[in-house]
């Protein structure tokens, strides 16, 4: 009976020993030594794993895991470029349609940085020098341009009066082809813009009321140049297939209506007031919605 008795308990010994060969050689020792080391061992053993276990696998300990929303989304850069139109007007505009665009959108859940890189007077000449400066340094997703009041006026106000355009229709069209490519290849969409209409007021009869000018027109501002230059903005961005917002045949749209005139829309005769930087702001959000997807 004792024989028996020696053999079932070397028996479990080695048993104990081959269980725990995976163990470090002290632990093999200790546990084949006798049961009360081989029961340390087993509770070291088991502390240990737990602690692996519950490094290895948190949510197993803390319940399921967070949702994984990824990086932190970029908000996209969109450069507002243009003259005096687009720039902003302290104490003229209460907000130009560059920040109301960037509220909109935000509104929809579209994050959007807008630079405003209007500068008055510009024309395409003035802002294809400065183009790399105030655009392209910002890497932007998405570019518009409007441009063409100061490209289309001659100063007939100078000493001698001038004869032509500052910026020829040939050129104009030049220079806004030069900035599309330039901004394409840098990943950018571009979004072209027509101009508002002009109309008279005393100041600006004052300057400009000689010819090609016509004073005794209400469109005489406008239509002997400016109306061209704002057609060959509609037939580039046809032919390059950029973006088309026709701010010009919505502010006409807007006089048409009864009791409305375009003088609404204007703060002097030539450039927007807030209901016109509105209009253009509520012509803008659906195309940039549509490339910011």
């Amino acid at each position: 009976m004792q024989r028996k008795l020696a053999i079932h308990a070397a028996t479990r010994r080695w048993l104990l020993c081959r269980h725990l060969r995976w163990d470090t050689t002290t632990t093999r020792a200790s546990a084949c030594g006798g049961f009360k080391r081989y029961d340390h061992a087993v509770i070291l053993s088991l502390a240990v794993f737990a602690m692996l276990m519950m490094t290895a696998l948190p949510s197993a300990f803390s319940g399921p895991p967070a949702e994984q929303s990824g990086p932190p989304r970029m908000p996209l850069c969109l450069v507002a470029f243009g003259d005096s139109t687009t720039a902003p007007r302290p104490g003229a505009i209460e907000r130009v349609y560059s920040v109301r665009l960037q509220e909109a959108l935000l509104a929809k859940g579209v994050s959007l940085k807008v630079f405003n890189a209007g500068k008055g007077g510009n024309t395409t000449r003035d802002a294809r020098a400065r183009f790399e400066r105030d655009v392209l340094r910002h890497r932007p997703q998405i570019v518009v341009m409007q441009f063409g009041i100061n490209d289309a006026a001659v100063d007939v106000w100078k000493t001698p009066p001038a004869t032509a355009p500052r910026v020829s229709l040939a050129d104009f069209e030049a220079n806004l082809r030069a900035m599309v490519q330039a901004a394409r290849q840098e990943g950018a969409r571009v979004i072209l813009m027509t101009t508002n209409q002009l109309r008279w007021t005393e100041s600006l009869k004052k300057l400009y009321g000689k010819r090609p000018y016509e004073v005794a027109s209400p469109d005489g501002f406008d239509a002997p140049l400016l109306a061209a230059y704002n057609q060959r903005v509609r037939a580039l961005a046809r032919e390059l297939k950029t973006g088309l917002v026709d701010v010009r045949a919505a502010f006409h749209e807007f006089a048409e209506q009864p009791d409305r005139s375009l003088d609404d829309l204007l703060l002097d005769g030539m450039h927007p007031n807030d209901e016109g930087h509105e209009i253009v702001s509520r012509l803008l959000v659906p195309v940039v919605h549509d490339l910011a997807r």
